[in-house]
C-alpha cells in the first residue's frame, strides 16, 4: 500500500504544490492527529488534484483553475472505467478547501478564498436497510458449527448491536470489551471516543466465539486460528482485514437470499433506523453513530417516523 507522506507521483515531485501537500499531509499527522486511513484518503485526494488541475504552485489557484478541475472530476474515469458519484466529487472538493484552510491559516499563505469553492448540488441520500425478516435470515446464516462461522456470527451480530463502521469493528481489541457492563468505548473518526452497547444476541455471539480462541492476540477478529496459537501478542498481522469483512458480510447475505447486496454500511444503517422507529431520540441516535453533525442522523428520518403516516392519513383530505 503506497505511502501517503511518500513523494507525490508528478512530473516534478518537487513542484510548490507538491511540497505544499506533503507540509499538510505531515500536519495531519502531527498536529491533528488523523488516523492513517484519514491521511491515506487525503493524500489519494490531493494526489488526484495535482493530476487534475494544472496549476504548480497555491498561489496559483484561482477560479478558472478550479472550475477546471471541477469539470475534470465530471470526466474523470476510475480503473473500471466508471464515473465518480456527486458525493465523490464534493469529497475531493472538500479536501481542496481543507488544504487552502490549512495553507491560510497554519502557512499564512495568500491563496484562494476556501470558501469559493462550491460543492456540487446533492440529492438526498437514499438509505439501504434491511427489512426484519432479511436482517434475521442474515443474523442466521453463519454456520456455527465451525470456528470461522462462530467468528462471523459475532461480527454480524455486533454490526447490528452496535452501528460500528467498517473500520472501527476491525480495530477492536480483546480487552476493548466489557461484558460486565456491556459496554465498547470505541475510537471513530477525528479520534472521537463514543460508548457502544451490546445487546444480548451479541454478547452471546462474542462469548461463544472467544470460547474457541486458544491464542493470546489482542485483536478481536482474526483469521488463521490454528497459526495464531503460536504466535506472542500483539499478533496485528492476524488482524481480519477491511476485505475479509466487507465481502464476508456479502456471502452471508447471498447465502440468505438477499437480493439487495447488504453491506457492513447497511447494518450500520439498520442499527439506526431499528432505535428511530423504536422511539429514541435523534441526539442519541447521533452519540451512538459518532456523527459530528446532527443533521447527517436525520437523513434516517424519512424512513423512521411511524406517525407520518398516520398524520397523513387522519388530517389529508380525502
Amino acid at each position: 500500500m503506497e505511502n501517503p507522506l511518500s513523494p507525490m507521483p508528478s512530473k516534478d515531485d518537487q513542484t510548490p504544490m507538491a511540497k505544499a501537500t506533503s507540509r499538510y499531509l505531515t500536519f495531519l499527522r502531527a498536529e491533528e492527529n488523523k488516523s492513517p486511513l484519514t491521511i491515506r484518503t487525503y493524500g489519494e485526494s490531493l494526489r488526484l488534484m495535482q493530476e487534475l488541475m494544472p496549476v504548480h504552485s497555491p498561489t496559483s489557484v484561482d477560479k478558472a483553475s478550479v472550475r477546471h478541475f471541477k469539470s475534470a472530476l465530471h470526466e474523470f474515469r476510475t480503473r473500471r472505467g466508471k464515473e465518480l458519484s456527486i458525493r465523490t466529487k464534493n469529497h475531493h472538493l472538500t479536501i481542496l478547501r481543507a488544504f487552502l484552510r490549512y495553507l491560510i491559516q497554519e502557512e499564512e499563505m495568500d491563496v484562494y478564498p476556501p470558501d469559493r469553492v462550491t460543492r456540487f448540488k446533492e440529492e438526498q441520500r437514499k438509505v439501504k436497510v434491511l427489512f426484519r425478516e432479511d436482517l434475521e435470515r442474515l443474523l442466521a446464516a453463519p454456520d456455527t458449527s465451525t470456528k470461522e462461522g462462530k467468528r462471523d456470527k459475532a461480527i454480524l451480530e455486533l454490526f447490528f448491536s452496535t452501528g460500528l463502521r467498517l473500520e472501527e469493528l476491525r480495530g477492536l481489541n480483546t480487552r476493548d470489551l466489557n461484558f460486565r457492563t456491556r459496554e465498547i468505548s470505541v475510537r471513530g473518526k477525528r479520534g472521537k471516543v463514543r460508548v457502544v452497547f451490546l445487546s444480548d444476541d451479541a454478547v452471546e455471539a462474542i462469548e461463544r466465539y472467544l470460547e474457541i480462541r486458544l491464542d493470546h492476540l489482542d485483536p478481536l477478529f482474526i483469521r488463521n486460528f490454528q497459526k495464531a496459537v503460536n504466535v506472542l501478542p500483539p499478533g496485528n498481522e492476524f488482524r481480519l482485514s477491511r476485505i475479509s469483512i466487507y465481502e464476508g458480510v456479502k456471502k452471508y447475505a447471498r447465502a440468505a437470499g438477499i437480493m439487495s447486496s447488504p453491506s457492513p454500511h447497511t447494518l450500520r444503517h439498520s442499527f439506526a433506523t431499528d432505535l428511530l422507529r423504536n422511539g429514541a431520540d435523534l441526539r442519541s441516535v447521533q452519540e451512538m453513530l459518532g456523527h459530528k453533525d446532527l443533521g447527517t442522523t436525520q437523513i434516517y428520518t424519512h424512513v423512521t417516523n411511524p406517525q407520518l403516516k398516520e398524520v397523513h392519513q387522519k388530517f389529508h383530505g380525502k
